[in-house]
């Protein structure tokens, strides 16, 4: 019984993969190399690079939400390129889209290693930024707090732990004792130097806007800034932030340190 209520409860606040690669960048005329590589535990996984426009141009190491796969953010990265200009490394972890295994928080710090090692074969380390949206801000938090060396860290919606999330949907259950997947970024994050950039909808509906800006609060990052996407909530940023949420991105790629 227990048991059961533990992995209803964990698959329903974490991992909601979905196989079918429904659409790509070509969809929106964006030229892209799909990718296979393998985790350290030989698990093989699936990503798309899109080259920046300007050949020594940034690149963002993306590390997605807990939902879907890689095909639901082609729109995204077209709008990246069109308003930035700059190029996307994105993968599925394990158990989503054409990524073998099955998803779990180790398994996606491994998936993250792997990309990153696969990325800083193609770019210097010195233009990648590691771009983290929701459940993949821990991701990215992880990469950076092992030494991962970026440009910058970039956080869109993050949450502060699963445990935090989990108090907030079930107040009244025990879950500190029900879910097993800490993704503690409030733990990790005064570790982090590299210069960040966190984003967070002040209408986002579930992960709260208090997290994001404790997390900021907390980071050990000299350089850091926070931007609040003003009326936009958790899935809706890249559009609800209009020409602001994209200038704020553009003077972070072009001057991670200058705050």
């Amino acid at each position: 019984m227990v048991m059961g209520m533990f992995g209803l409860l964990e698959n329903f606040l974490l991992y909601h993969p979905y196989r079918e690669i429904e659409v790509t960048p070509k969809t929106y005329r964006i030229a892209y190399e799909d990718v296979s590589f393998n985790a350290e535990d030989g698990m093989r996984l699936h990503g798309w690079y899109v080259a920046p426009k300007d050949p020594d141009g940034p690149v963002l190491l993306w590390t997605h939400g807990n939902a879907g796969n890689l095909s639901h953010r082609a729109e995204n990265i077209a709008l990246i390129q069109k308003e930035l200009g700059a190029g996307v490394f994105i993968f599925d972890y394990r158990g989503y889209g054409q990524s073998e295994g099955r998803p779990s928080e180790e398994g996606l710090y491994a998936d993250g290693r792997a990309a990153y090692a696969w990325l800083t074969e193609r770019v210097p380390h010195e233009r990648i930024f590691l771009f983290g949206r929701s459940l993949g801000a821990a991701v990215a938090v992880k990469l950076a707090v092992e030494g991962k060396k970026a440009r910058g860290l970039i956080l869109e919606s993050p949450f502060e732990s699963t445990l935090a999330m989990g108090k907030k949907m079930f107040p009244f259950l025990p879950v500190g004792w029900l879910i097993s997947a800490k993704f503690d970024s409030a733990a990790m994050i005064p570790k982090v130097k590299t210069p960040l950039f966190v984003l967070h909808g002040d209408k986002d509906g579930i992960v709260p806007y208090a997290q994001g800006l404790r997390l900021f609060e907390t980071a050990g990052s000299k350089h850091k800034r926070f931007f609040t996407i003003k009326g936009a909530g958790h899935n809706d940023t890249y559009y609800a932030g209009g020409a602001p949420y994209w200038e704020a991105w553009r003077d972070f790629l072009e001057k991670p340190e200058s705050r």
